[in-house]
């Protein structure tokens, strides 16, 4: 069983909170777990002329290397306008091709969404699971994961302040791991 866990964070920001996030969860990885941030910062938007006239971008290269190597994802995710960050949707469709090999097939997957407002990215969240269900990405119902206030979350180090929110985070990654045990 492939124990390496993909984190994801839906946003190119180099102070983005879903980066923080995914910096905080590394710790949290439980012993003969390894969790590794999945970076998206040098994806070109995808176009399938790459594809089909077999001159892929390096980046799409390692990128798709990256999936196949992985085990299972947590995606951490902003919203942009009540949905999915375009930078995380165009990773879902490098990832997804060529068709036929997509590297999130069958993969056990997390969202965790958050948010600056009380809604904590809840569209994004409920956006990510409507593709996850095409890809065959298998995602964990309970606990849902919505962090509001986001932006209150961190001190200047990038450490988690708000006690309840860790824990919560803790809980969360535990029962991953449980529903991805379950799914591989």
């Amino acid at each position: 069983m492939n124990k390496t866990i993909g984190l994801i964070a839906g946003s190119l920001r180099k102070a983005s909170f879903s980066k923080k996030i995914a910096n905080a969860l590394i710790p949290m990885a439980p012993k003969g777990y390894t969790f590794t941030i999945i970076s998206l910062d040098d994806l070109p938007v995808y176009n399938q002329d790459f594809d089909d006239d077999k001159n892929l971008p390096q980046s799409y290269t390692s990128f798709r290397k990256v999936l196949q190597e992985t085990g299972g994802f947590i995606f951490i995710t902003p919203e942009h306008n009540r949905s999915i960050p375009a930078v995380l949707k165009n990773a879902i469709d490098i990832g997804s091709r060529p068709y036929g090999k997509s590297g999130w097939e069958g993969k056990p997957a997390a969202i965790f969404s958050n948010s600056p407002g009380n809604i904590s990215g809840y569209g994004a969240n409920h956006h990510l699971r409507q593709c996850f269900v095409f890809l065959n990405l298998p995602t964990m119902q309970q606990p849902e994961v919505y962090i509001p206030e986001v932006d209150k979350l961190f001190d200047d180090a990038g450490n988690i302040k708000k006690e309840d929110t860790k824990e919560l985070l803790e809980k969360s990654v535990a029962a991953y791991i449980k529903w991805f045990e379950k799914n591989v």
